[in-house]
């Protein structure tokens, strides 16, 4: 039965629309059909980073309100199986999705996905309700700041609240942290929250800690999802996520600073 997994955060810039892509990036590789939905109406950036910017031609509006249907807008990544993007209109305000237009794509979508990545915009505005409004599990993006986590946490009170499943007195939406730009030499040095910090805040299970790094800038700028990079460590990070995701034991990585040689402390880097 497929699943709808909204990607969401409080705070914006903190890593939702990587995070889209490289979980569905993941899961994909892992053999599942899988889309990626982009719910940024209007500041539509899913396709940059995925790297098909050049290829909308329809989008998530257009088949909401008839322009065009879903084959028409779905996009086939060329680098792995199984993968397809939805990807956002840049020219519509976030009132142009409605709740019954969102929920009749997401029924169709079902159809033919196992998993449907709904890439929500931060805070609380029409975008990210509508996003969080049919989920089944939500991946809560957090950096490791207390205004980040702070803002996670009613994120947490929206789905716990105002979702369909809330709403109809369903089993509540499985929820999971997922802490991006942690960066350890900084929690040693208490500028940043640490990973139990972050925990006993939320209060919800931890998907993946993944590490501040240029290969998640790099991967942007290319238009590839880091998760492909396999030598990076952000790369890996999200891997273990997937693994986790897909009920597997994983133990954490990345979560302490790297010991540096006599000969980095000397010469530095």
């Amino acid at each position: 039965m497929a699943k709808i997994i909204v990607v969401t955060s409080g705070k914006g810039g903190v890593g939702k629309t990587t995070s889209s892509a490289a979980i569905g990036t993941g899961l994909a590789l892992k053999g599942h059909s899988t889309v990626i939905v982009d719910f940024d109406i209007g500041l539509r950036n899913l396709d940059l980073v995925m790297g098909c910017e050049r290829r909308v031609v329809y989008d998530f509006v257009n088949v909401i309100n008839g322009e065009a249907n879903l084959n028409q807008a779905l996009i086939k990544d060329k680098r792995v199986n199984n993968l397809y993007i939805l990807p956002a209109s840049q020219t519509r305000d976030k009132d142009a999705l409605t709740r019954d237009g969102v929920g009749k794509v997401l029924e169709e979508l079902k159809e033919n996905f196992d998993y449907i990545i709904c890439d929500s915009p931060a805070g609380i505005e029409t975008g990210a309700l509508m996003a969080l409004y049919y989920a089944d599990e939500a991946i809560v993006t957090t950096n490791p700041e207390v205004s980040s986590v702070r803002d996670s946490d009613r994120i947490l009170g929206i789905l716990h609240s105002k979702s369909n499943r809330a709403e109809r007195n369903m089993d509540p939406i499985k929820e999971h942290l997922l802490l991006t730009r942690y960066h350890p030499e900084r929690v040693a040095k208490g500028e940043m929250l640490s990973v139990d910090d972050v925990k006993e805040i939320l209060a919800i299970p931890l998907l993946g800690v993944i590490p501040e790094s240029q290969s998640v800038l790099n991967a942007s700028n290319s238009g590839c999802p880091v998760i492909l990079d396999e030598e990076s460590d952000a790369g890996m990070a999200y891997s273990d996520a997937i693994e986790r995701l897909l009920g597997e034991t994983i133990d954490f990585r990345f979560l302490t600073a790297e010991k540096k040689g006599i000969f980095k402390r000397i010469f530095g880097g």
